[in-house]
């Protein structure tokens, strides 16, 4: 998986006229939080370790909310331009922070893709071809007039049209705003003055063939809020789109084996079936979470870094399948901690809800057609307590188990 994300924060937004006369673009509002909130959240869940701001007017306000802060596990960082020298020019600005590969996102869209099918893809393509640059995810929409259209064949961008909006509505591809990039088309860039990656370095790049493809699947939802119509039709679906059911899953004894405080990376041995259940679910258009007690910290076994080196390890090898987990959560307390900082009867230890309500509360989760799985009543009942149905996992596949208790939805990674 690739570890960095960069998301461009420095549009001006005149089209959105007096709403950005003292406000960032990406941080307007949309249902009630800035719009680049909840683009971050859709990024850091994907298991990004990093994830870089380049803001540029107004940068101070996305310093103050976001620089150092960590979402998801995530660690934020904010750089900010001193003069807007386009997509191309923000990228150069910000070159020494740069990853080899990394995935660009524009700060003012939002496409449910999934970014670790998308990463994967681009990493695989490298593989066979290390001379390409760039892989677009690209958009299907009725009318790509407004936005300008995208031409590819056999995987590969072969040319790009201007935007039109007078043109007649011809169903076709537009550049989602999301690419996987190679840190050299930054050092291959003019030294000073503005440059646009997409107007004066991605045609070239089509050019000689170095732009792969990635077509999001048709009717994936796909909002800009660069303009005053779909600002305001961001306020009416944004949160909508974004709801829906999600998988809770109990880590030790679930999905891997629990030889009793399993904590170190190098013990970790998947249940059977434990990995493609979880990529089931994030192709059947669910939220995964895995949810924990991990009363070993209490009793001073091991620590909080050793929980997230394991579930480091979890991660790694759930990408290699194109799966993820968006959020871990686990409980160090017990009642009879050995250790005077975790010994309380939290709210969050199973069986009581806490972890799973938490989960609600920071995410659209449509919890009724939710549920949780996990190998011990206290998961069953940390379920029930929380208005979700909870499900005792028994042994043998959880594949089997998980496509019996979850209907396939939506396909949210390709056709």
């Amino acid at each position: 998986m690739l570890a960095q994300a960069v998301i461009l924060c420095g549009g001006l937004g005149t089209r959105l006229g007096a709403l950005t006369a003292s406000t960032p673009k990406p941080m307007l509002p949309v249902a009630g939080r800035p719009f680049l909130d909840t683009l971050i959240q859709e990024v850091a869940r994907y298991g990004f370790d990093e994830i870089i701001l380049l803001a540029g007017r107004f940068g101070e306000q996305i310093v103050e909310r976001y620089d150092g802060r960590q979402v998801l596990g995530a660690v934020l960082k904010v750089l900010v331009e001193p003069e807007p020298l386009g997509t191309g020019g923000a990228l150069r600005f910000a070159a020494d922070h740069l990853c080899p590969d990394f995935v660009l996102l524009n700060g003012d869209t939002w496409i449910n893709a999934d970014l670790t099918v998308f990463a994967q893809r681009w990493l695989e393509e490298k593989r066979k071809d290390p001379a390409l640059s760039a892989q677009l995810l690209l958009q299907y929409v009725d009318s790509p007039g407004r936005f300008g259209s995208v031409e590819f064949d056999q995987g590969r961008v072969t040319a790009f049209r201007e935007k039109n909006p007078a043109a007649a509505a011809v169903p076709g591809y537009i550049n989602a705003g999301v690419y996987c990039l190679d840190r050299r088309i930054v050092s291959d860039m003019a030294a000073d003055g503005a440059i646009s990656l997409e107007a004066d370095i991605l045609p070239g790049l089509v050019e000689t063939g170095a732009v792969v493809a990635f077509p999001a699947r048709k009717g994936a939802y796909f909002i800009d809020i660069g303009v005053p119509e779909s600002y305001a039709q961001a306020q009416r679906e944004l949160e909508e789109e974004r709801c829906k059911p999600a998988l809770f899953l109990d880590r030790d004894g679930t999905l891997n084996e629990d030889d009793g405080y399993t904590h170190k990376a190098e013990d970790l041995r998947w249940k059977d079936g434990a990995r493609e259940a979880i990529r089931f679910a994030n192709d059947a258009g669910y939220y995964v979470f895995v949810v924990t007690n991990q009363a070993g910290i209490a009793h001073g076994y091991y620590t909080d870094a050793d929980v997230i080196a394991f579930h480091a390890a979890m991660k790694a090898s759930l990408v290699e399948i194109g799966a993820h987990v968006d959020a871990f959560e686990w409980c160090p307390y017990h009642p009879s901690a050995k250790l005077d900082a975790f010994r309380q009867d939290s709210s969050r230890r199973k069986p009581k809800p806490g972890m799973l309500l938490e989960l609600a509360s920071e995410f659209p989760i449509d919890l009724k057609k939710s549920v949780m799985i996990g190998d011990a009543d206290s998961d069953v009942k940390a379920a029930n307590a929380a208005n979700i149905r909870g499900v005792l996992f028994s042994g043998g596949s959880l594949l089997d188990l998980v496509k019996r208790e979850i209907p396939m939805r939506d396909n949210v990674n390709v056709d």
